[in-house]
């Protein structure tokens, strides 16, 4: 009997039961995502198999001792494949979010500083935001060459305008406050202005919308790829196993079921953390609950 207790009095379990029920997701979600994230650095190392090595013997074998999740069409260990793939969809989400956040962020300040900027800048804007983003991305993925650098490109100009739209409203809102006018008044330059007054208020906003431009880009990547014109089979990532795994999915449903569980834990994980920030960053919601 007092094994159970001494358990029970363990400092992390008692620190778990502390938590109220929200916080507890949270924490999930984030060590889910740590543990892909070192999955992704350490695929080398945790991994047997060689991803991309042939083996037509041992072709949509099921789950064993030597292939953990079985084998796809070409014989390669589905584990490994799904391993090597998450470094491309985490790789894609992070590349794209921390892009469209560099280039949205300094657009949308100038647009919401100068009205002339502004009128010619949100009308491109609104431009892009009436193309389908998946279509877009196709588009410039057939005009180039394919590989993650292009794809991020690709997913990066859809969502552009959204962190520009973002940015222009907190500075709209932020510019009538007294402490800006009392810097305009002053004859603080606007570089310096930007810098020091507009561009923090700009900051939680943008760390919520981060995550969840990090979350649209791993699943357009597995989308693309999914529909053939992401990377290819060479390379693997979660949405080009999907694609191949489609036509045997009566023969070997985990070709589909393991790359797509890993892509949505890996998406709700982070689309959790964003709810997380979004509740820390905002006082007023967080009364409002």
């Amino acid at each position: 009997m007092s094994a159970p207790s001494s358990l029970s009095g363990h400092p992390a379990l008692v620190f778990l039961r502390s938590l109220p029920g929200r916080n507890r997701v949270t924490l999930a979600a984030g060590l889910i995502l740590l543990a892909l994230l070192l999955m992704a650095l350490l695929a080398p190392w945790i991994t047997v198999h060689d991803p991309l090595a042939l083996s037509p013997a041992n072709r949509l074998r099921g789950m064993d001792g030597t292939h953990w999740l079985g084998t796809d069409a070409f014989g390669r260990d589905l584990f490994s494949r799904i391993v090597h793939g998450a470094r491309i969809s985490l790789m894609v989400g992070l590349g794209v979010a921390v892009a469209a956040v560099a280039i949205g962020l300094p657009l949308g300040l100038l647009a919401g500083y100068f009205r002339p900027v502004d009128a010619v800048l949100m009308r491109i804007m609104d431009g892009l935001m009436a193309i389908p983003a998946v279509l877009l991305a196709i588009a410039i993925v057939a005009l180039t060459q394919a590989s993650i650098w292009t794809l991020i490109v690709a997913i990066t100009i859809p969502e552009i305008p959204q962190v520009v739209r973002l940015v222009r409203a907190s500075v709209l809102q932020t510019r009538e406050e007294p402490f800006v006018e009392a810097a305009i008044l002053t004859g603080t330059p606007w570089p310096r202005l930007m810098w020091r007054h507009l561009m923090p208020s700009t900051s939680a906003p943008l760390i919520v919308q981060g995550t969840y431009i990090c979350a649209s880009a791993i699943l357009t990547e597995a989308v693309l790829s999914f529909l053939g014109v992401g990377i290819g089979s060479e390379t693997p990532s979660w949405g080009n196993i999907m694609s191949e795994g489609r036509t045997y999915f009566q023969l070997a449903p985990g070709m589909v079921f393991w790359p797509g569980l890993a892509l949505s834990v890996c998406i709700l994980s982070v689309n959790l953390l964003g709810d997380a920030a979004r509740d820390a960053l905002d006082p007023k919601l967080t009364r409002h609950r």
